[in-house]
């Protein structure tokens, strides 16, 4: 190629060639091919020196065969097995991935995402993107060897990359494709251009000129903050400390890693007689609640005059790894409520959970209840409040089908055990879960992200939601077991199967009676999504099961009864200025009893009678039914 001749955006790809970042077998996920192999070596493993225990611990059935299993077990355990569980285990400790498949991914991530900087940054001067040396860059044999270095840089990460499908790096590699075109000024030849606008009929909606005039700015601004990178750019930009409303830890409140924060009213707001206490899910940061100004549940209620209480995990250690759903769903909120209660004795309680928090509180609000009433007592917490919270597990209506067929084929209780049984569950373990539940869930946050970053405020306003997305925290051992059997594959709540301990000894350790809570006058209030494959609505039913439920046909915007709000929403909404404060509006309504009318957009069902037949996933709307009068 002569040097007066520009080199093209094709040519460079083609050096690259098909790589394991391209999706070119058109598949809706990524496919970790490599992890679930591992995985199945390790889970078959694990479970031939099971078999070699039972035959050396039966010799005298056995005999000189027992002796032979029990070499054959020992050489198994000392040279292959114990370094699989010490690789785990360090790796969980130090806060590393612990498949190494995804480990090597996260460096191919990291070192990806760095050089797409460095590319970037040869053309950026004050700030901005400089045609002129792009340019004489692409028509100069120098500068044409210099990007040919880098696309082979790319390349060779790209073939150390141990997943295929629609992944991280398949929308890396889209901002790559972009970051050529740019610098070339030359289309793809046969490839549809990356962050190219679309009318509704899928033709382009913008010129090419128009197309390289935004995408320079994209890689202004991501230069800008090198924010290439969504972990450590989230880390950079967040110092890691997010939450915008002050707290004080509850004295006296801590129970091994789980403390009670108190969140005071803000200055001139008035006490509006009620208390909130928020329980969250084990598995993330409680932040979630309270990311930044304007994007806060907690400054929401807060302005509404509730004080406000939340349960913060926290991160398990060594000595919570037995800790289960006796601990975590009866004694954690047994000692808070009792300190609450303490410090607001006249002040009435409501309590708000969101995922699996939801799931738990209203199974403890239960065995309350049936508590309280032995005892001759009046409930004392009248309302809870749901945030995509799954109560029902099943193949079928509930929408949790997939994942319990996931789990029915991969999970292995002993294996877990063996990993993680002294370290806990590292949240890189949930996160590769996840990627079954929501499908080519990595490549769209991050393909989402690189879209929007044409807007330097838009960049900003991610940081926090970024650092809590990535960084989890464990899940403790025991508690993550039963999560697994006694809720996912068990479906015991639903099935009124859910036992908890109880210092009433006709209830110790007996199954709760979800119908306690209508007994005991509790209204329960379920806000889903319709987009929501962790907490499908088809699982998040307790409105319509338990409670303050009404078989009649009556309007539930009157007060005293359930609720149970539709909306086409994902699982975490909160993230949005505007879902939040749809759904801040839809909550305090609930918790005022004022009428469900008030909440704009709002796609309201009726609750049915838990003594009838279930109700199916196709319940009717109400707001569909006034459309059609």
């Amino acid at each position: 190629m002569a040097d007066d001749e520009k080199i093209s955006s094709t040519e460079l790809m083609d050096i690259i060639g098909v790589s394991p970042a391209d999706n070119r077998m058109g598949l809706s996920t990524a496919l970790p091919w490599k992890s679930n192999l591992g995985g199945e070596q390790a889970k078959a493993l694990f479970q031939y020196q099971r078999v070699l225990d039972t035959i050396a611990e039966n010799y005298p059935i056995f005999g000189p065969f027992a002796v032979l299993a029990g070499l054959q077990n020992t050489f198994l355990k000392t040279f292959i097995l114990e370094p699989i569980k010490a690789q785990a285990r360090i790796s969980t400790r130090s806060g590393r991935e612990p498949n190494i498949f995804r480990d090597m991914n996260g460096w191919v991530y990291k070192n990806y995402t760095r050089l797409l900087y460095y590319l970037c940054d040869y053309f950026i001067q004050d700030g901005q993107f400089n045609r002129e040396k792009a340019s004489q860059i692409s028509l100069s044999g120098a500068g044409k060897k210099i990007l040919k270095e880098y696309v082979r840089e790319f390349s060779q990460l790209e073939y150390q990359y141990n997943t295929i499908g629609l992944t991280r790096l398949n929308a890396m590699k889209e901002l790559l494709k972009s970051l050529l075109v740019v610098i070339t000024e030359t289309p793809l030849d046969g490839e549809p251009l990356p962050f190219m606008r679309k009318n509704a009929d899928g033709t382009d909606a913008m010129s090419f000129e128009a197309y390289l005039a935004e995408n320079r700015l994209r890689f202004e601004c991501l230069h800008r903050f090198n924010a290439f990178d969504l972990k450590e750019y989230s880390e950079r930009a967040t110092q890691g400390v997010i939450g915008c409303s002050p707290y004080d830890i509850v004295k006296g409140s801590a129970l091994r890693h789980v403390k009670l924060r108190h969140y005071g009213l803000p200055k001139g707001v008035k006490s509006n007689g009620a208390v909130i206490y928020i329980s969250t899910p084990l598995i993330n940061k409680p932040e979630l609640f309270d990311l930044a100004t304007g994007k806060s549940v907690v400054e929401g209620l807060l302005q509404e005059g509730y004080e406000i209480y939340l349960v913060d995990y926290s991160n398990p250690g060594p000595d919570d790894v037995d800790l289960g759903f006796d601990f975590y769903a009866k004694t954690v909120h047994d000692h808070n409520l009792a300190l609450i209660k303490k410090k607001h004795p006249r002040a009435s309680i409501c309590v708000l959970g969101y995922c699996m928090g939801g799931t738990i509180a209203v199974a403890y609000l239960a065995r309350r209840a049936e508590e309280r009433l032995a005892r001759g007592e009046k409930m004392d917490v009248a309302k809870i409040a749901l945030m995509a919270s799954p109560v029902k597990f099943d193949d079928g209506e509930s929408g949790q089908g997939p994942m319990r067929g996931y789990l029915r084929g991969h999970y292995d209780p002993y294996l877990m055990e063996e990993l993680f049984g002294s370290v806990n569950v590292p949240p890189q373990m949930i996160d590769f879960g996840m990627n079954d539940i929501q499908p080519g869930v990595h490549y769209t946050i991050l393909k989402g992200f690189y879209s929007r970053a044409i807007n330097p405020d838009d960049i900003v306003d991610a940081a926090p939601f970024l650092y809590w997305l990535t960084h989890g925290t464990k899940f403790p051992a025991r508690a993550h077991r039963e999560w697994i059997q006694k809720f996912f594959l068990g479906n015991e709540l639903f099935e009124g199967k859910f036992c908890l301990p109880s210092t009433n000894p006709d209830l110790d350790g007996k199954p709760v009676n979800m119908d306690a809570l209508r007994a005991g006058g509790v209204e329960i209030f379920d806000y889903r999504g319709t987009r929501d494959p962790i907490a499908p609505p088809g699982s998040c039913v307790a409105s319509q099961m338990w409670g303050m439920t009404h078989s009649g046909n009556i309007s539930i915007t009157r007060s005293g009864l359930n609720r149970t709000i539709e909306k086409n929403i994902g699982h975490i909404f909160v993230v949005s200025r505007q879902l939040l404060g749809e759904y801040l509006k839809a909550v305090s309504s609930f918790l005022k009893g004022e009428p469900c009318e008030n909440v704009d957009g709002a796609s309201e069902l009726l609750p049915v009678d838990a003594d009838k037949e279930k109700p199916d996933a196709s319940v009717e709307r109400t707001s569909r039914r006034r459309k059609e009068k």
